[in-house]
């Protein structure tokens, strides 16, 4: 038949392998950030961030006031600084 169907018609086109993005490549990047305060505060950074090319995932820290970049790369610290500038925030540097 040649398709990517098993015999019992469920498809196994993944052969088992991770579905995960590769990180091979990727820079995990920890920035300050001051004025974050609540859910908020992280839901706006993190949709801001992750807009930029390049970049695989954001997680922010709002009580330790981090937010950590990972990116395909080195990351683009102006592009970063101006995402979480237009949210609103200040990035005070690499953490």
């Amino acid at each position: 038949m040649g398709s990517c169907c098993t015999p019992d018609n469920s498809c196994s086109t993944n052969s088992g392998e991770a579905t995960a993005v590769a990180v091979a490549d990727s820079t995990v990047t920890v920035y300050a950030v001051s004025g974050m305060t609540c859910g908020h505060c992280k839901s706006a950074i993190t949709k801001s961030v992750s807009a930029l090319d390049g970049v695989i995932s954001v997680d922010v820290d709002v009580d330790g006031g981090l937010v950590t970049v990972t990116t395909g790369g080195e990351p683009d610290d102006a592009a970063v600084t101006a995402a979480v500038d237009d949210a609103g925030y200040e990035l005070t540097g690499r953490a």
